[in-house]
């Protein structure tokens, strides 16, 4: 018997579900360069010959690629000329077989490094030294500090406060000689700028929202005596931090005399070599601890790796604190510590990040001999993604 049969059907076509949109991801990332010297003009003149320390440098940035990046001890020249050619000749030139850069963005100011005074501010009857600089340095402009951006950076509304004065801190720690007198005259004390660099508040335009990119570079707490005045600078320095994102900085007046803190709603990254480790070295601990603690910081995570705990064991200095977080190399003498930091704020998710520390023999680890620091990164994204 014949059956009569329809026309054959199609099969169904394969149910495709929909592929979510990929959640955005910033890279920011806070290297100590060491691209500083002595003479004025000095860093030009080696970045025009070619310099093998901006190579290596260059050729870290290429390979970890951030969006976003404070350098540290990147001398400042006013016509940011050592910025224009680290910019063209070393990150846009492929290093190492790596891709080029290219930041179309960037922000550099004056720094309070190198810059006279005038003051006799190390008390040796002298006022015209690099101690009595208003910051530490040669000339105006060592060891100053670069922000790179591949997002637009909204230059008008950055704030400084390169010459905000150290006696109005609230709860200014006044270096004191052993017999409890002040170590500054009155009239010396009553000039002298807390920031030995700068403190700034970078507003970026970024695809995750405008991000606070809080940067600075506290003095070392040590070259001094013992009134400690380096060891209080640098507390104080990193107090500045804590005041300006916890709303109680009414008194905090920037360089253009706008007062007052980070709104409370602002979402920002603190950067930078802070130059205090929280359990060893020197330094007032304390200090570094209230800013790691301070409610407003993502506390989850903290950037590691893994080469350097070999290297401290070697050393052999015994250390409280959690090695892997290390982020400089100072030799036997010293050891490694935690000196450099991203620390973001709670409107953040980390979704990645570490140190950039290659064991000898991998690849980058000759890219390390320019800086005794070792770049840091952090990959964010927004909260709850």
């Amino acid at each position: 018997m014949l059956v009569a049969c329809g026309p054959a059907s199609s099969p169904a076509p394969p149910v495709t579900e929909p592929t979510p949109p990929q959640a955005l991801t910033l890279r920011v990332a806070t290297y100590n360069t060491s691209l500083f010297d002595r003479e004025a003009g000095g860093l030009i003149a080696r970045l025009e010959r070619g310099d093998d320390d901006a190579r290596g440098i260059a050729s870290v940035i290429q390979h970890l690629r951030p969006d976003v990046i404070l350098l540290n001890e990147f001398d400042h020249d006013d016509g940011e000329r050592a910025a224009e050619l680290f910019q063209r000749r070393y990150l846009e030139v492929p290093s190492e077989g790596l891709t080029p850069i290219r930041y179309d963005h960037r922000f550099t100011a004056t720094v309070n490094t190198g810059v006279p005074s005038g003051l006799d501010l190390d008390g040796d009857g002298r006022s015209d030294t690099p101690d009595d600089a208003w910051g530490y340095g040669t000339h105006p402009g060592q060891y100053g500090m670069l922000v790179l951006s591949r997002y637009p950076i909204d230059v008008d509304s950055v704030r400084s406060f390169q010459h905000f004065l150290w006696k109005d801190l609230p709860g200014a720690r006044r270096p004191l000689n052993p017999d409890g007198t002040p170590f500054h005259p009155d009239e010396i004390w009553a000039q002298l700028r807390l920031s030995s660099k700068s403190h700034w508040d970078v507003p970026i335009r970024t695809a995750l929202g405008t991000l606070h990119f809080l940067v600075s570079h506290p003095t070392p707490p040590v070259f001094d005596g013992p009134e400690d005045r380096n060891g209080a600078r640098n507390a104080d320095e990193i107090a500045l931090w804590r005041h300006y994102i916890s709303g109680d900085a009414d008194w905090l007046c920037d360089d253009r005399g706008v007062c007052g803190g980070l709104a409370g709603d602002a979402h920002f990254v603190i950067a930078g070599d802070l130059n205090a480790d929280r359990e060893d070295g020197d330094g007032n601990h304390d200090a570094i601890g209230a800013l790691l603690d301070h409610p407003r910081i993502l506390q989850a995570f903290v950037p590691r790796s893994d080469a350097v705990v070999e290297l401290a064991q070697r050393y052999g200095h015994p250390r409280r604190g959690d090695v892997a977080a290390h982020t400089g190399d100072f030799g036997p003498r010293t050891g490694t510590l935690r000196l450099d930091y991203l620390l973001p704020s709670t409107g953040f998710s980390v979704r990645d990040g570490g140190v950039f520390w290659p064991d000898e023999g991998e690849r980058g680890a000759n890219w390390m001999q320019a800086s005794d620091h070792r770049l840091v990164w952090l990959d964010l994204g927004a909260s709850g993604e």
